[in-house]
């Protein structure tokens, strides 16, 4: 079976989630939220008391993750959702508390080669449209599409303080920002994968553009309107 993958590269909160799974609907393709691997696993870790003063016992969640197993799941309309050791995780992995650690996870380089193990797999079932920081880079250095997102920390921190204002999880801007600054710092400096744009990705900056402005840019693209 012959499937394709889109890779959707950008800067946090700058609309990654939002438009790849949009762009997966429209293209009838999967969306497959390599964050919500990372943050899936950083919520083990809290649950296994893994985490101590905000430092991941790195020994231990190393030993654990041959038995953290990703699959696609069918859901109540019939679309594929990932679960990891068959559950399907949703607003718990959105705290401040996972978000601090997302960056922090993502720097252990056996969850990254288990992780990117499991992206290859996951896409061998199905064409994919993939949202991270390094899938153009990294994960699928030969996708079909690579595009890379940014925006200004500010906005980016006013979009995400505004999503968890609405989903009633407490949060203050400043401390929103803070991590969104903190974030970019770990992930673009990090020795594996740092955050970086491929040569051959499209960049977008989405300050001044809405969801659907940017889609149909991306749509355009994919498609061959825009040369």
């Amino acid at each position: 079976m012959t499937t394709t993958v889109i890779a959707i590269d950008g800067y946090a909160s700058t609309g990654k989630s939002t438009l790849s799974k949009q762009l997966a609907q429209h293209l009838g393709y999967t969306y497959m939220d390599t964050g919500y691997m990372f943050r899936a696993i950083g919520h083990f870790a809290l649950q296994h008391n893994l985490v101590d003063k905000g430092v991941i016992d790195v020994a231990e969640l190393e030993k654990a993750l041959p038995g953290l197993q990703f699959s696609w799941k069918e859901g109540k309309e019939g679309q594929r959702q990932m679960a990891m050791n068959d559950s399907v995780y949703g607003e718990e992995l959105r705290t401040s508390e996972i978000s601090n650690l997302v960056s922090m996870v993502a720097t252990i380089p056996a969850v990254r080669t288990h992780l990117l193990r499991q992206q290859r797999n996951l896409s061998k079932a199905t064409s994919v449209v993939m949202d991270g920081r390094d899938i153009g880079t990294v994960v699928f250095p030969n996708a079909a599409h690579k595009f890379f997102l940014n925006a200004e920390p500010e906005i980016r921190a006013k979009r995400r303080y505004a999503e968890m204002q609405a989903k009633g999880i407490p949060a203050s801007f400043e401390e929103v920002l803070a991590n969104v600054i903190e974030r970019d710092r770990m992930d673009s400096t990090r020795t594996i994968a740092p955050l970086a744009k491929a040569e051959d990705a499209i960049e977008i900056d989405t300050s001044t553009m809405d969801v659907k402005a940017v889609f149909q840019l991306l749509c355009d693209h994919i498609e061959g309107r825009v040369l």
